[in-house]
């Protein structure tokens, strides 16, 4: 025997005999079949006597080529004879015998006495047929090896049979795995004390046997939660961590959301003209006692930290800390605007206004400013608190004009008196009339029931906070062993997991835009928090899916440092992109996740995190108007602070029963536009538009889809919405498919009644009424004229009836008959006699019965009876 036999993964003894002086060792065994010459004598008489056929069941698998790793010597070679060399083994065949054939200068071949079976054998040199030993020549651990003689046949597995170690059977105790809290884990561990050493009796809660079960009960009650608290973790239906819910939905592409922060226009009014850096204001919510300016680092900012309020700060449209906020100049001669009514009384800015006059000169006034118009006095009173606070509007001016020919500033010819030109944003248009002047109860003229207002400031909830985040720690390293496989590869240093948490929270989210950049031959775009160029109202995000976490995180590895991005997932990061993710939970807390380098790059060791983020998040921001009274600023110009307007846009995070609801429905929401339907599902999803309709044409070269968009209220298609339709459908558009947008076609409408009055209803009050239900005007209280825009849309057909029905439901109608009803210009009878005008897809009805734009549609009325 050649000693103790090992399973070894790594078998290196025949490679350390190689070129030993003196050893040599058994390299490996070659199975062939031998030749007819090689057979002896009395096989050779046997051979000749079979047929052909069966001839070869003498040769086969009976040529054994011993191989050795060194060179045979002389004495090796005499030593390996046919009573040094023995088979062993075998099931069906035994007892195999070997004759030596020839030596060659590394190898020996074998003639073996019979094909054995299918069984593994083992070829072992030996000192003699009586004395088992290895040669004293011969490695004792190489001097045998095992074969089999069946090695070409066809086979599904490997030849080399697997080494493994097999542990031995250790029979478990008895133990209860229904024991899952503090109580039944002690119960179990007693029970089994009692088993192992039934003399230990002890239960003093104060002995040491007694303090060690509890301890392993205590662990195990903490290991059952943890393992029932993935096991809950595992389904969505089931969560209880926003984290968890986070994940399970974005496999479903649904992106949970955190909520968003409120904003607001703040207007600060100054002594003196001053200007002041975004950073070195902060503002909060009414304290009693404290004046509107609160120095920095004053025992009265001690006060108000304690009093818990809201706190706002400026709104910095940039997310890249590296580009300098544009600073804030402030104005004393725009804390108060006054408007110019050209010596009329009793005057209004009308609903859907754009364009004002001021008062005076302002030099200062510049286009893209923004301007709160309010009412400050009772239009029937003329005191300051019958004030409307509804009656308040933010406007960004797209245009001030000053002076004209000659650059002579512009006065009122009747009077000389200076005056200013505004005009603002269309989307700011007035939602509702602004009363500038009127007559009191009394009759006494009241002016300047409304002003505007300037130093108007974008804040938003939240306040900056900085905070050093730690350093990566060091790689975990284990050496345990292979558990008596070896198969099993050494186990690789295990990478810290850094997840490091915010001290505060909640983490504010803050809506964002995209921003226009670039020129009209190289355009492009960029992600801000708000657009000073587009209107005030665009300044107020409503879309949950372009908010972004309000944290900037730095990392310093000797003399580099790494600017870190905040996205919603890695899943589309590399392995060098610096991107995080930040994951809240239920109760604010925040902590941030890296990526592996795979998905994101993964934080080295020893590298220095630093975070500055804002905390304040939620509806906890939308305060009421008038709310925001103080400013924390070292500028003693600023006199007082204020919202005009009450903050808005503060969103609750997404709960986890709202997630476990939508969730399975976003699914089902197609993201792709490929028919012309899905074209005019997708571009309805952009708030400006209330309907659409596709086509889709062929135009020569490749496919083109042409959308035409109907807006609210009659709204035209101009070129800053069709660029933002645009990127917006883009993100949804087929390959190869183009996108043209068009204005519809409106199709004029001319109808012409004949209302019979009652004998105690005047006819002129009547028709002021019928005009006003046949309009396209809003009526007030929610209620609309007939035609109203909204109400019609792409070939919506036009019915009678609810036209004889508005009709005749005017107090002091007594019957009403329709004389005309089709399309202007035409000259038509069989839509009266239908009752109904039918439009193509791509029409829309229309009748404005405008003086100025009777191509619009006309609406003639006759009268007949009343007084």
């Amino acid at each position: 025997m050649s000693g103790v036999q090992y399973a070894c993964c790594d078998e290196r003894r025949q490679a350390a005999v190689v070129g030993h002086p003196t050893l040599n060792a058994i390299d490996y065994i070659e199975v062939g079949d031998l030749a007819a010459a090689e057979l002896a004598p009395a096989e050779l008489v046997e051979f000749n006597a079979l047929p052909v056929s069966q001839r070869g069941r003498l040769l086969w698998q009976r040529r054994l080529t011993l191989r050795f790793v060194n060179p045979l010597t002389a004495t090796h070679v005499a030593g390996l004879t046919a009573d040094t060399i023995e088979i062993r083994g075998g099931e069906r065949i035994r007892g195999i015998e070997v004759d030596v054939l020839a030596t060659t200068s590394d190898s020996v071949v074998l003639r073996a006495s019979s094909a054995g079976d299918f069984s593994r054998y083992t070829l072992a040199l030996v000192r003699s047929a009586t004395d088992s030993r290895p040669p004293l020549d011969f490695d004792p651990v190489s001097s045998e090896v095992e074969f089999s003689f069946k090695i070409d046949c066809n086979t599904d597995f490997d030849c080399r049979p697997e080494k493994e170690c097999v542990a031995p059977v250790v029979e478990a105790p008895e133990i209860d795995y229904l024991a899952r809290d503090y109580a039944s884990f002690r119960r179990l561990i007693l029970d089994r004390m009692a088993l192992l050493v039934p003399r230990w009796r002890e239960r003093n809660p104060a002995d040491l046997g007694i303090a060690l079960v509890e301890l392993l009960a205590y662990v195990g009650d903490r290991l059952s939660y943890r393992q029932d608290a993935v096991a809950t973790e595992a389904y969505l239906g089931t969560v209880r961590r926003r984290t968890s819910a986070r994940r399970h939905a974005l496999l479903v592409d649904y992106a949970m959301h955190d909520g968003c922060n409120a904003r607001a226009w703040l207007h600060l009014e100054v002594s003196a003209d001053t200007v002041i850096q975004p950073g070195d204001l902060v503002f909060f919510t009414k304290v009693p006692g404290l004046a509107p300016r609160v120095a920095p680092a004053s025992p009265e900012l001690k006060t108000a930290v304690d009093a818990r309020p809201e706190w706002f700060e400026p709104v910095i449209p940039s997310f890249d800390p590296d580009v300098p906020a544009a600073p804030l100049r402030l104005f004393a001669d725009l804390n108060r605007l006054l408007f110019h009514t050209w010596g009329d009384d009793r005057c209004c800015l009308p609903r859907g206004a754009t364009r004002a006059t001021l008062r005076g000169q302002h030099p200062d006034l510049q286009a893209g400013a923004v301007l709160v118009f309010e009412e400050v006095k009772g239009p029937l009173t003329g005191d300051a608190a019958d004030a409307d606070p509804r009656n308040r509007h933010a406007v960004r001016l797209r245009g001030v004009v000053q002076s004209g020919d000659g650059n002579v500033p512009l006065t009122d010819p009747l009077d000389g008196s200076p005056i200013t030109e505004i005009e603002w944003h269309p989307d700011d248009a007035l939602p509702f009339p602004l009363c500038i002047s009127s007559r009191s109860e009394n009759g006494d003229p009241v002016s300047d029931v409304s002003v505007a207002v300037g130093n108007i400031v974008l804040v938003d909830y939240g306040r900056s906070k900085s905070e050093p985040l730690g350093v990566v720690p060091r790689p975990l390293l284990f050496f345990a062993g292979h558990e008596g496989r070896c198969d099993r590869p050494p186990r690789k240093p295990v990478e810290p997991r850094f997840r490091p948490p915010l001290e505060e929270g909640p983490l504010t989210q803050t809506g964002t835009v995209l921003r226009q950049v670039g020129t009209p031959d190289d355009p492009g775009v960029e992600r801000v928090r708000f657009d000073p160029d587009a209107s005030a109202a665009a300044a107020f995000p409503h879309d949950l899916r372009d908010v972004q976490p309000a944290i900037v995180v730095e990392s310093r590895l000797q003399a580099e440092t790494t600017r870190w991005t905040p996205a919603r997932d890695l899943l589309n990061a590399d392995e060098v992109s610096p991107m995080f993710v930040v994951e809240t939970e239920q109760d604010g807390t925040a902590s941030l996740r890296f990526g592996d380098d795979e998905h994101g790059r993964r934080p080295k060791k020893d590298e220095a995190f630093e975070a500055s983020y804002r905390v304040g998040n939620g509806p906890a921001g939308n305060v009421g108007a008038d709310s925001i009274t103080h400013a924390v600023t070292a500028d003693g110009r600023v006199v007082s602070v204020r919202n005009p307007l009450p903050a808005s846009g503060g969103v609750e995070p997404e709960s986890l029963e709202q997630v476990r609801r939508r969730a399975p429905q976003a699914f089902r929401r197609q993201e792709r536009a490929v028919t012309p339907a899905d074209y005019e599902a997708v571009t309805v999803r952009h708030q400006a538009v209330q309907r659409a309709a596709a086509t889709l044409r062929w135009t020569g070269s490749w496919n083109t889809v042409f959308l035409t968009v109907d807006r609210f209220d009659g709204r035209r298609l101009d070129e800053e919405l069709e660029q933002e339709l645009v990127r917006h459908v883009d993100r949804y558009r087929m390959a190869g498919h183009d996108l043209e947008f068009d204005e519809p076609r409106f199709v004029s409408l001319e109808l012409e009644l004949f209302v019979c009055v009652r004998r105690d209803y005047f006819r002129s009050q009547v028709k002021r009424q019928l005009l006003d239900v046949l309009s396209n005007r809003e009526l007030g209280e929610g209620r609309r004229g007939l035609f109203h825009p909204d109400n019609f849309s792409f070939g919506q057909t036009i019915y009678l009836s609810p036209m004889l029905a508005a009709a005749r439901n005017v107090p002091g109608v007594a019957s009403a008959n329709v004389l005309a009803f089709q399309r202007q210009g035409t000259d038509e009878t069989r839509y009266l006699d239908d009752g109904r005008l039918p439009l193509g897809r791509l029409e829309i009805a229309r009748l404005d019965n405008d003086p100025n734009f009777p191509e619009h549609g006309v609406l003639r009325i006759e009268l007949s009876g009343g007084k």
